[in-house]
Formats: C-alpha cells, structure tokens, sequence
C-alpha cells in the first residue's frame, strides 16, 4: 500500500530495484490527494478503493462511487477500481468510469468459483471497456 511504500522512504517507483522486469508496481489509494501523491511517484497502476465497504479492509471507509468518477475525469496512468465490488454494484462502477476492476470477496466467497469468475466475464463482455 502507499503507506508502506512512503513510510519505507521510496518516493519514486524507480527506487524500487529487485524485482523481475514483468512484475508491475501499483500504489492503494482512498481520496484524491492520495492520487496526486502516488502518481508523482510513477507507479505502473494506483487503485481506487475500496469503493464500497468490503470484508478484506474492515474498518476502512468506502471511498464511493465520487471518487472513481475522479478518478475517471482525472488520472491518465492505468488505475483499478477495488473493494466491495459484486455483481449487484458492478454496472454502478463501470458507470462511474471505472475500466479496469478488482474482484475479491465476491468471488473468493462463492460457493463456485469458477462460476463466479464466469458471471463476471459474461458482464464485464456487455461492456465497451
């Protein structure tokens, strides 16, 4: 996450030596002056979220649907839309701007995983994305 990033005294992504050239680095974040922060840093990718209450960030507060649309308005580097996301609040997102989605509980909690992962594919096709 951002803070483990900053907090370990990196302030550019290029600071970050010894991984292997495919492996992507991304930074979280939870509000715009987040954004701003992490994109000077230059990652590959920053998330957006969690854009709704979620089980794998309890305690966290969802960053709603307002700042994915800024994010969607504002920020040119890729970025994710993470956090709480399910097939009920998917067409809100997408909606929102988002274009690139990161499902967790709601696959990991299915009884069929292979399924869940399949509902969300037959979705996701409905979009132009």
């Amino acid at each position: 996450g951002q803070e483990d990033f900053f907090d370990a005294g990196f302030r550019t992504a290029a600071q970050v030596t010894g991984c292997p050239p495919q492996m992507k680095l991304g930074l979280s974040t939870h509000a715009p002056e987040e954004a701003k922060r992490a994109l000077r840093a230059a990652p590959d990718y920053i998330a957006i979220g969690p854009v709704f209450p979620t089980g794998t960030k309890p305690g966290r507060a969802a960053v709603t649907l307002d700042y994915v649309r800024w994010a969607a308005a504002n920020v040119t580097l890729p970025w994710f839309a993470i956090g709480g996301i399910n097939l009920s609040t998917l067409d809100s997102v997408v909606d929102a701007g988002a274009r690139r989605i990161c499902v967790v509980s709601a696959i990991l909690n299915a009884p069929d995983i292979a399924a869940a992962c399949g509902e969300f594919r037959q979705r996701l096709e409905q979009f132009e994305l």
